[in-house]
C-alpha cells in the first residue's frame, strides 16, 4: 500500500477522472504508476503528457525507450519500474527472459540495433554520470544519425524517469502489473 493518498480510478472527479478517461482509453487501464501522481492533478497531467509524447515518438523506439527505463530503475532500485518494463519488453518487444537478463547484466547486450544501443549506453551515462559526457560522444551518435532533438529527448526521458524513480520509491508504489 502506498503512504501517500491516491486517487482509485472509480473514485476519481473533475481532472483526475478527465485524465484517467484518457489513460484508460490509451493503456486500457489506469496503471499505480498514474494513480501515484493523483494526489497533484497537475503532474497526473504532465506524466500523462510525457508518455504520450514518447508513445509517438517518430524516432526513438519503444524497445530503446522501455530499456532505457528498466535499466535507469534498476540503477535506482525501483522494482515497480524494472518489473513493469521487463513485462512490457517481453510483452510488446518479444525479448526473451533470457535478453532482458544479459541486457540487465550488461547494457552492450541489449537486442537493439547499434544505433538504438548508441543512445542506450549514452542514456545511461548521462542518467549516472551526466557531468562525465563529451562533446564526442554526441558526435558519435550524429554520425550514426540522431540529431539533437532525439539526443535531447531521450536524455530527458531518462532524466524523468529517474525523477519517477524517486517518487515510486519514496511513497512504496505497490505492483500493479
Amino acid at each position: 500500500m502506498s503512504i501517500i493518498s491516491t486517487v482509485a480510478p472509480e473514485q476519481a472527479s473533475g481532472k483526475v477522472a478527465e485524465i484517467y478517461g484518457k489513460i484508460q482509453q490509451t493503456m486500457g487501464r489506469v496503471p499505480n504508476a498514474f494513480q501515484m501522481y493523483s494526489s497533484s492533478p497537475a503532474l497526473l497531467e504532465q506524466n500523462f503528457m510525457a508518455i504520450a509524447y514518447y508513445m509517438q515518438h517518430p524516432t526513438l523506439s519503444f524497445p530503446l525507450l522501455a530499456t532505457v527505463r528498466m535499466l535507469v530503475s534498476q540503477k535506482n532500485d525501483c522494482q515497480y519500474c524494472v518489473g513493469l518494463n521487463e513485462a512490457m519488453l517481453m510483452g510488446m518487444a518479444n525479448m526473451t527472459p533470457e535478453q532482458i537478463a544479459a541486457t540487465k547484466r550488461d547494457p552492450q547486450e541489449a537486442p537493439l540495433p547499434e544505433k538504438d544501443k548508441a543512445m542506450l549506453l549514452l542514456v545511461l551515462k548521462a542518467t549516472q554520470s551526466p557531468k562525465s559526457v563529451e562533446k564526442t560522444e554526441l558526435d558519435q551518435l550524429r554520425a550514426l544519425g540522431w540529431n539533437d532533438g532525439e539526443i535531447m529527448d531521450a536524455v530527458y526521458h531518462g532524466a524523468r524517469n529517474v525523477a519517477a524513480d524517486i517518487v515510486f520509491n519514496t511513497f512504496k508504489i505497490e505492483n500493479d502489473y
